[in-house]
């Protein structure tokens, strides 16, 4: 018999019966993985009851006896006591027999393995498992203890390999997840997470016993105080035992708390609530990406698998007023700009999305205190222009193309160094358009091979401002160089060769900084300052747009969409619908903080195929996914040209589209710079089928539109990241007339 993943020992010692190592081996035994077990400890009651209990087939007289033909050997005693325990097993232990502890101190541990087996001992695998409970004892085992809990191997660089992979089979047959760390590095971060929060909790607790209020104190202790401190339920032998074994790490990470807790004092001494804010914020920033990591979900970083799909039913049209997500491109740009102001900057509608998330997350790893979001407000407590300081660690921006380019024109300007990585979509996503026009400036960017992320930019490189002609029209690239012109002495002008979405000089003028716009040129000059102000964020256009998609393809359909930004450089969808026939109707226009915005009408109408003009397609650069399904429904043929800016999005949006729709029995070509789409009509319908996605947002959202016409279910395969831009999504569609349903695991491959 074995387990499922095919693990068997057929002897195993267990020196130590306690929680950890007890319930491993009943995991072992309840899943067929163990054939016997003998266990070994100082206590003979825990014994009894161990072999009472089935845990064990039976006990022995000594570590030394236990361990006789054993295959596996588990220590499971306090780190003090293992180096004795090791001596005394060390004459009996067979010549095959790999040995393993679950101690959370690893440094300590591999010092006791030389010293009793020799400096190269290869058949000692060291490891902890994150997990625990605030029973302890042989009468608190549980088989499940380890399922979906960490495991972390530190194996060293003479560890066996075949002792190495026993081990971790063995933890993986319990249902634990096997990760690997160097010895110190586990230690440090041990005593970050684990260890001084303990002797935190222990020190809190003796304080206010020895109060002279403390009958009052524990009388009226809230939950928060029976929360924190429950871990000093602990054992205080085990703890004393981990703070001397892992003593140098402990004291840095104290010394560091410590530092961190005067500072603290100080802003709460000095009333200065924007200090104290900010800790509050970055603390929950960082306790809720926390509590998203135990909930098996991410929060800067979208899922890393193809797990989410959706399972599209054909549905019939779409109704009702509602309004979509906030502008990703306005709520981008007003933490930035919000964050380099003077003052305190007051954001509504901020698309609380993950690519935005990213943007947020960086400018408070770079000291801005920000409150929020909380039903898209957001407070922002601007530093200045020169105010930002070196973030601790990498700057991690997941899926969002915008945060990574636009960040690298700041940080250009800034005086530290600073490096930004992404997800495995934008790792494969070119950089060197926004490297090339800063290198211009003087800047120092590195970047992986091909120009790929991450990027490396070198601080305190003086820049000097240029007249950069874009290549091709990319409002990411003319935004990167006019911000990085807020740093860069003299002008720093920008000619673009067809007309990109102007949010950037919008918002630079709203927040009173002087920008000059000359036809297809605008120029800035350093020098100025930027001044806190509000900023309503419209609903985005890029996310209407399946809705207006859908709309038109839907006989009987009649939406409204609330408060859309209606930007001139951002209205190619709403022109390109309307030159193939569309009914969209513009009401209520008006200003919101420098931006248009306007309700938009959408009623169903039979669509005919054109030749998109060419001027049009930097208007609708995001919105091409969505408009080949309008093109599909269209009577006639659809061309598309001058657009090859969308082989370089999340994906190869145009290769993605065209397979999709042949999947569903349209018979789509891409060109090199387009497609040609030819349209089934007002009689025609889309055949059921199954779409990939590649990761890509837009191309799933879009996809699922297409079930508006469509004679069979669709399945839309990795469709995880539509909550980079479109939180909520799902619900809204379902709402509006789809049949969407979520499905995890889906995949086969």
């Amino acid at each position: 018999m074995t387990t499922e993943n095919g693990f068997f020992v057929n002897r195993v010692a267990v020196i130590g019966l306690g929680l950890i190592g007890c319930s491993w081996v009943k995991g072992l035994r309840v899943r067929g993985g163990v054939g016997e077990v003998i266990g070994f400890d100082r206590n003979l009651d825990s014994m009894e009851l161990a072999c009472q209990s089935g845990i064990i087939d039976r006990y022995a007289a000594s570590p030394a006896e236990a361990v006789e033909d054993a295959d596996l050997v588990i220590v499971s005693v306090p780190i003090l006591s293992i180096r004795p325990v090791l001596e005394a097993l060390a004459p009996a232990l067979s010549v095959h027999a790999v040995i393993t502890d679950v101690g959370s101190v690893k440094g300590s541990v591999s010092a006791d393995v030389k010293a009793v087996f020799g400096e190269t001992f290869g058949r000692f695998v060291l490891g902890h498992p994150i997990a625990g409970s605030e029973r302890s004892g042989v009468a608190a085992t549980d088989e499940h203890l380890y399922c979906r809990h960490k495991v972390i191997i530190t194996p060293e660089t003479y560890t066996d390999p075949q002792a190495l992979q026993l081990v971790t089979q063995a933890w993986l047959a319990v249902g634990a997840e096997v990760e690997s760390m160097t010895v110190n590095h586990h230690d440090e971060v041990l005593a970050a997470t684990s260890h001084l929060p303990h002797l935190l909790a222990y020190s809190l607790v003796d304080t206010l016993a020895n109060s002279h209020e403390n009958k009052e104190i524990f009388n009226y202790a809230a939950g928060g105080f029976r929360d924190f401190t429950r871990i000093a339920a602990s054992s205080p032998e085990m703890w004393r035992d981990i703070f001397t074994a892992n003593r140098e790490h402990l004291l840095a990470t104290l010394d560091l708390f410590n530092k961190d807790l005067q500072q603290l004092r100080e802003a709460i001494v000095e009333n200065d609530t924007t200090t104290l804010m900010g800790v509050l914020t970055r603390a929950k920033a960082a306790r809720d990406h926390f509590s998203n990591i135990l909930a098996r979900r991410a929060f800067v970083e979208p899922m890393k698998t193809s797990s989410l799909s959706y399972l599209v039913q054909p549905a019939q049209s779409l109704s009702g007023t509602f309004r979509v997500p906030g502008d990703k491109s306005i709520s981008h740009r007003s933490i930035m700009l919000g964050s380099l102001a003077n003052g305190v900057t007051e954001v509504t509608g901020f698309l609380e999305g993950e690519d935005s998330l990213a943007t947020l997350q960086a400018f408070r790893d770079m000291g801005v205190v920000i409150e929020g979001p909380h039903r898209g407000r957001v407070t922002i407590h601007g530093v200045g222009l020169q105010g930002l300081k070196a973030p601790a660690n990498a700057l991690y921006v997941g899926n969002s193309g915008t945060s990574i380019r636009l960040l690298s024109g700041l940080l250009a300007g800034q005086q530290f160094d600073v490096e930004m990585s992404g997800d495995e979509s934008l790792s494969k996503r070119p950089m060197g358009r926004v490297a090339d026009p800063l290198r211009l400036m003087g800047a120092i960017v590195d970047t992986e091979d091909g120009g790929r992320p991450p990027l490396k930019i070198k601080g305190g490189h003086a820049l000097k401002g240029i007249h950069y002609h874009l290549p091709m029209a990319s409002a990411q690239v003319k935004s990167c160089v006019l911000l990085a012109g807020l740093y860069a002495e003299g002008q720093t002008s920008v000619t673009e060769p067809a007309p990109t979405r102007d949010h950037t000089e919008r918002m630079l003028k709203g927040f009173g900084y002087d920008v000059q716009v000359n036809g297809s040129t605008v120029t800035i000059q350093s020098g100025g300052e930027l001044t806190a102000t509000r900023i309503d964020v419209p609903a985005d256009i890029s996310s209407t747009a399946f809705y207006m998609v859908g709309a038109s393809i839907a006989p009987g359909s009649d939406i409204t969409l609330q408060h859309v930004g209606i930007n001139p450089t951002r209205i190619g969808v709403i022109n390109i619908l309307r030159a193939m026939g569309g009914n969209i109707e513009v009401m209520n226009e008006r200003e919101v903080g420098g931006e248009p915005v306007a309700d938009i009408r959408v009623r169903s109408a039979q669509l005919k195929g054109i030749h998109i003009p060419e001027d049009q397609v930097p208007l609708a650069i995001d919105e091409f996914p969505a408009i080949f399904i309008a093109a599909a429904c269209a009577e006639g043929e659809t061309v598309l040209t001058g657009a090859e800016e969308l082989r370089v999005k999340e994906s190869d949006r145009i290769q993605s589209m065209v397979d999709g729709l042949n999947v569903l029995g349209v018979a789509a070509k891409g060109t090199q710079d387009g497609a040609i789409i030819p349209g089934f009509g007002a009689n025609g319908c889309f055949g059921g089928g199954v779409i990939e996605s590649h990761g890509d947002h837009r191309i799933a959202m879009s996809f699922s539109m297409a079930s508006l016409r469509a004679e069979a279910a669709i399945i839309i395969h990795d469709c995880a990241n539509v909550a980079t831009s479109f939180p909520g999504y799902v619900e809204l569609a379902n709402n509006a007339g789809l049949q969407l349903e979520e499905q995890g695991e889906a995949r086969s491959d």
